[in-house]
């Protein structure tokens, strides 16, 4: 089987494209705004968040197609991203994704402290 025959995982994929600890609070963001924001609102929403990391973010998000972002010939310059149509499709996915850890998150607690406490009598 040749390159072009093999099928990349889509699961490598997405995670690509959401890694980062900012990606999915950004985008998640963007989706419940779901209107044009400027770049310091944003900022307010996430603070704990840095300008560069959101900027980074904002930027890949963009090159994939998942947000946009206007900039208004004005001084001081005036940008305001927004979340895509195709940024909005993932909103069920994420929604998902949120359902299942709260579901589940006091096991994965406890599953973390068994785990710490059995590695912390090794030492």
């Amino acid at each position: 089987m040749n390159t072009s025959q093999r099928q990349k995982c889509p699961m490598i994929t997405f995670v690509n494209m959401v890694s980062g600890k900012w990606a999915i609070p950004v985008l998640y963001r963007l989706m419940v705004i779901n209107a044009p924001v400027r770049f310091s609102d944003l900022k307010r929403a996430i603070p704990e968040i840095t300008q560069k990391e959101l900027t980074k973010q904002l930027r890949l998000f963009e090159m994939r197609g998942i947000v946009s972002r206007r900039i208004y010939a004005e001084v001081p310059p005036k940008v305001e991203y927004q979340i895509t149509p195709l940024g909005l499709t993932l909103r069920t996915t994420l929604d998902s994704l949120a359902g299942w850890v709260n579901q589940n998150e006091d096991q994965l607690a406890a599953n973390t402290q068994t785990w710490t406490e059995r590695e912390n009598t090794k030492a």
